[in-house]
């Protein structure tokens, strides 16, 4: 899915953000935003103070405009909200054009074919895909191998390879076969494929509120209550000392002085933070787990697929004594023909590259046949008048040849034992009962997964591999790859296990698998990210899914979420510190007249009472949708203490959050007496 971010500041999505704004005023909706559910109260009271000055003849210009700006308030904080819901259903769409009306190749249980939409489509079907043909809906492939172009969905131009078996079987409605035939299970209903319920979650952009969410807006609640309390404190104690404080001066107050700005703002950070994760090609299902992410510490990774490419490629072959690498290279090219495994391909790439031939020079010898890998044999090969061909478990193989009168090399013996103390696993070919040596399979670890991993470990994330391979293979892939701690034969319940005993020493955990082994751990853990590729059980365990495929990712998603807590800090350290500034308009406003000492509050030297007022007001509205776009894109994250963050906020936003209000404030002031609005 590729997203052109400036296409989300068009004209036409600001013109749609202004309009969704207006809904927005109903009080059933603004009751989730007690400070700006205040605001309207406000503006609905001097809205009708001002319609009574009209009839009575009362200060209808000053009460007049008063209303308007906390109409303007109210109007800007929802624009923030709705641009940042505008901006996902803007993605929505590029998601939609992706979905197509696919006939689909439905297989009948008497063998047959038929044509279907895909629409019609449900849970339980069986499907046939082959070149240049669209993959009608989510499911698993359950025979055969293909590669697919997903780039409709991930915006990635490189093609993939998907097929049956292991955890690369997962493929998506709206993607493309470009080779290839392929059967597939289909797991999603009609409307409920992968790709529907990315639409209706960047659409509908509602999410539950976050625990630091609830804990601010807890707070906005007690600061507005204790500010009613303070303005009515301020009104009766006013009366009693004989000045009369008009109502909209009271209101006008009550606005400054409650945290509007981070009020307005808040929803538009959190809808944000989905969005930008979607900017990078993840979903995010849960708000809390976009949040979550900023504060995990350890993060466990399941290794095939997550930290490898998937598939153990062949590397390297060695030879026995008395045997030339092209020998051993022909016998093991040989008896791979019929090899469908994605290891048994790589053994022929590997052939191909190390006698420099290509694949339409390499033939089977006349009269062959092939004998096919079985669990119980744990080998395959190939038979002919000329040799009997075996390639397998080394240990099966010296059984093979050991029958036959023969013998392992002692240099072959040490070859296996190298290749396992290195994390791989050795491949044995013999012809007849002579052993010619050895191949060695390898994980591929994933492009750059050891610098990625680093950058996770300078944040202080510990990184934790969990993987079904013996001890001695997780340990070289481990080290290889820089992970910080593995755990080898890891079942299911042990990976469950694993994520609860962290969780319980006051950890918060992240998981990354692709896997159906992986679905109880994923479940679990307090951010969860499954891989597309993998399969359906993984991505619906999940609270995040990597449309790329990359483990990498997590770093981008940990970043976002820290971006989200840095930015609701400093937004609410910005709030609370301008709002401070306000007092000394309003407040000698009130009672410099009666008490002249007052005026020395009056440190930005504002015309009049009247000017005062308005232009605190106004500065309250219009610094709302000025950091719009700094709660969008939000405050960009650096590795650093706790400390130093908060001096970073203090320095930077809380001093700043004191200045700007008295250079805005005096600046309207001036104009407003230059347009004689006072």
């Amino acid at each position: 899915m590729h997203i052109n971010k400036s296409d989300l500041w068009q004209t036409s999505q600001i013109k749609k953000a202004i309009l969704d704004s207006i809904p927005k005023l109903d009080p059933r909706r603004l009751w989730r935003s007690p400070v700006m559910l205040a605001v309207e109260i406000g503006a609905i009271l001097t809205t009708l103070i001002t319609a009574r000055d009209l009839i009575s003849g009362g200060n209808a210009g000053f009460d007049g405009q008063i209303s308007l700006w906390l109409w303007f308030t109210i109007l800007f904080a929802n624009f923030a909200e709705a641009l940042a819901e505008g901006r996902g259903r803007a993605q929505a769409e590029t998601l939609r054009q992706a979905k197509s009306e696919a006939i689909a190749q439905r297989l009948l249980a008497n063998g047959s074919i038929e044509q279907v939409s895909a629409l019609l489509l449900v849970k339980g079907d069986l499907v046939l895909a082959k070149d240049g043909e669209t993959i009608p809906s989510d499911g698993e492939i359950v025979e055969g191998v293909a590669l697919v172009d997903e780039s409709a969905i991930t915006g990635e131009s490189a093609p993939v390879v998907r097929e049956a078996g292991g955890d690369l079987c997962g493929v998506t409605g709206g993607t493309k076969v470009l080779s290839g035939k392929i059967k597939i299970l289909i797991t999603a209903d009609p409307g409920k494929t992968f790709l529907d319920q990315m639409i209706g979650m960047v659409e509908s952009a509602k999410r539950q509120k976050t625990p630091n969410e609830q804990a601010l807006e807890i707070l906005l609640i007690g600061l507005t209550g204790l500010f009613m309390v303070v303005v009515i404190t301020l009104d009766v104690f006013a009366g009693y000392m004989g000045i009369i404080v008009p109502v909209p001066v009271l209101v006008a107050l009550l606005v400054c002085l409650m945290p509007t700005t981070i009020g307005g703002l808040l929803p538009a950070i959190g809808i944000a933070g989905m969005d930008r994760l979607l900017s990078h090609n993840v979903i995010a299902m849960s708000g809390r787990a976009v949040e979550a992410s900023g504060d995990v510490d350890v993060v466990l990774m399941d290794k095939t697929g997550t930290i490898t490419l998937g598939n153990r490629m062949a590397t390297q072959f060695l030879p026995a004594e008395g045997v030339t690498k092209e020998e051993l290279a022909y016998a093991a090219m040989y008896s791979s023909l019929a090899d469908v495994t994605p290891e048994g391909r790589s053994i022929v790439d590997l052939c191909k590259e190390t006698l420099g031939i290509r694949g339409r020079d390499i033939r089977a010898p006349e009269g062959s046949s092939f004998i096919p890998f079985s669990a119980e044999t744990r080998m395959s090969g190939i038979d002919w008048s000329g040799g009997e061909i075996r390639k397998g478990a080394h240990d099966a193989i010296e059984e093979y040849v050991k029958n036959k009168g023969g013998a392992m090399p002692e240099s072959i013996r040490a070859a296996v034992d190298s290749i396992a103390r290195d994390g791989g696993t050795p491949l044995v070919v013999a012809d007849g009962a002579r052993i010619l040596g050895a191949v060695r399979l390898k994980d591929v670890l994933k492009e750059n997964i050891k610098e990625r991993l680093s950058r996770l470990r300078l944040v202080g994330i510990r990184s934790v591999m969990i993987t079904g391979d013996n001890p001695m293979t997780a340990a070289a892939i481990a080290a290889e790859a820089g992970i910080d701690d593995f755990i080898g034969q890891a079942r299911p319940e042990v990976k469950l296990e694993a994520i609860r005993k962290y969780q319980r020493e006051g950890h918060l955990v992240a998981m990354i698998g692709d896997g159906t082994n992986d679905a109880p751990a994923l479940a679990q853990a307090d951010v969860a990210v499954a891989m597309n590729a993998g399969t359906q059980a993984a991505r619906e365990a999940a609270n995040m899914v990597d449309l790329d495929s990359n483990p990498a990712k997590l770093l981008d998603i940990v970043e976002i979420g820290k971006q989200i807590l840095i930015t609701r800090g400093a937004l609410t350290t910005f709030s609370v510190a301008n709002d401070v500034s306000k007092y000394f308009a309003i407040i000698p406003a009130i009672f410099a007249a009666e008490y002249p000492m007052l005026s020395a509050l009056n440190v930005m030297h504002l015309a009049t009472p009247s000017s005062a007022v308005l232009s605190a007001i106004i500065f309250n509205a219009i610094i709302i949708p000025l950091l719009i776009p700094l709660s969008l894109r939000g405050v960009r994250y650096t590795p650093t203490t706790a400390s130093q963050l908060l001096r970073r906020n203090l320095l930077f936003y809380g001093l700043g959050g004191l200045v700007v209000p008295f250079i805005g404030i005096k600046l309207i002031d001036m104009l407003v007496i230059f347009l004689h609005l006072e």
